[in-house]
């Protein structure tokens, strides 16, 4: 299963770190996401490797944005 992480901008507390997660968990093919509120990342595990705008669009549901 690929694995990879992505850098989440303007998280600041933990709820942040919960929407991010709870938005890219509803990605098709996810099945295991962690966040890291102190290094500002989402590791994301799916089936197949994922469509980074499917990511993004999921990070901006939870009003946060991809780092380029």
């Amino acid at each position: 299963m690929p694995t990879a992480t992505y850098t989440v901008e303007g998280m600041v507390c933990p709820h942040c770190a919960a929407a991010v997660g709870a938005e890219l968990e509803r990605v098709p093919g996810v099945t295991e996401v962690h966040v890291d509120l102190a290094a500002g990342t989402a590791t994301v595990t799916s089936e197949q490797p994922l469509d980074r705008d499917a990511v993004r669009a999921a990070v901006a549901e939870a009003g946060f944005r991809l780092r380029p």
